[in-house]
């Protein structure tokens, strides 16, 4: 059995990953895969808060293997990693039943990421499965019993709500769940092209992993920056600068990014040279991981076979630990005394009860 801690974190297959997946919790995973025993879920069924529309859901193959693909091409191993479809485990909805009593309502309106998602969905109000979005969160961490969970900062606070359940659940039935800790990567929330808010694929501001040299080059020439500078012999302003905040994460060169950005607040550089530089950066930083990219997707079949193969394994998992939950709680002993008591109290020659519980 394997003794090192373990790591529970995974996506919604909404389409291909972009710099802010990979920078908030993609590259912690790829650097502790070797550390720890890791859990990666595809969330489809956290999809379903606010896409439920079958036409939604038809999607949800194709975006889960565009999906995997960025995690191989991004350093993921599938030899050290397991990687999982979420709605294929059903413990998952079971747990979910049985945490949602261990959490009030106010608790929930508390979670400010909640009112981010509805209004990023253009929802007038809040559904129940959104609203219990957290909860479900926790079933997926508590699970595979995780000890340890890779976020971005917008999901720190669900991560303390999954802490709470742990902690209430022993409280109340015995010791069953680590309380897992959280881990937010090195630029907890990186901002999109738009400088408005954090990368998204909903607002349109992204740059892939996937996407190639000319897209980004385009992607970078329409960055926002500062937009009281007019003219080059403006000074401008370094500080918030989505240009600038890119350079200093993806550029290795760091004496080129001091240099500019003390011309940038002199006014001695334009935009158009300060964004071909970070151009150049990033595709450096991509070219790679688009190269790997093209070799695993070129092997037919290798990522259905990941998927089905964690997917199977983690089957076994969840078996285990919701016979552990159920015998915390004694919800087994109940199931259990009414099948022996029917057995017993059959009458002669009767296999109604029996026949029953057999196949039961």
């Amino acid at each position: 059995m394997d003794a090192r801690p373990r790591i529970l974190t995974g996506d919604r297959p909404t389409g291909k990953l972009h710099l802010g997946h990979y920078v908030g919790s993609l590259a912690n995973r790829v650097k502790l895969q070797d550390q720890y025993e890791c859990f990666f879920i595809i969330a489809d069924l956290h999809t379903l808060t606010t896409r439920p529309e079958k036409e939604a859901i038809a999607t949800i193959t194709d975006n889960a293997r565009e999906m995997v693909l960025d995690y191989l091409a991004s350093g993921i191993d599938p030899e050290k990693s397991t990687v999982y479809l979420q709605s294929a485990v059903p413990e998952i909805y079971e747990l979910n039943l049985f945490f949602e009593m261990l959490v009030t309502v106010p608790r929930l309106q508390r979670l400010p990421s909640l009112k981010d998602m509805a209004r990023s969905a253009n929802l007038g109000e809040m559904p129940f499965g959104l609203l219990g979005y957290p909860i479900l969160q926790s079933g997926d961490i508590l699970m595979p019993r995780a000890n340890l969970v890779p976020v971005g900062k917008d999901n720190e606070a669900h991560v303390e709500l999954t802490r709470e359940i742990a902690r209430r659940f022993n409280y109340l039935y015995g010791e069953v769940f680590p309380v897992p800790e959280a881990l937010v990567g090195d630029v907890p929330t990186l901002v999109g092209t738009d400088g408005k808010a954090k990368m998204s694929k909903s607002l349109n501001n992204t740059i892939y992993l996937s996407d190639d040299r000319k897209t980004v080059e385009r992607k970078v020439r329409g960055m926002y920056t500062d937009p009281n500078r007019v003219r080059a012999d403006i000074p401008g302003t370094v500080e918030g600068n989505p240009v600038f905040i890119y350079h200093q994460v993806f550029n290795p060169r760091k004496e080129e990014v001091q240099q500019l950005s003390e011309r940038y607040r002199a006014g001695t550089v334009g935009d158009v040279e300060v964004k071909e530089r970070l151009a150049q950066a990033l595709n450096e930083f991509l070219d790679p991981i688009r190269e790997r990219r093209e070799v695993f997707a070129r092997e037919k079949g290798l990522v259905d076979r990941i998927i089905f193969e964690g997917t199977m394994r983690v089957r076994e998992e969840a078996r285990e630990t919701l016979g552990a939950v159920r015998k915390a709680m004694g919800l087994s002993g109940i199931w259990n005394s009414i099948r022996r008591k029917a057995e017993k109290t059959a009458p002669a020659g009767s296999s109604g009860a029996t026949g029953a519980a057999g196949s039961a």
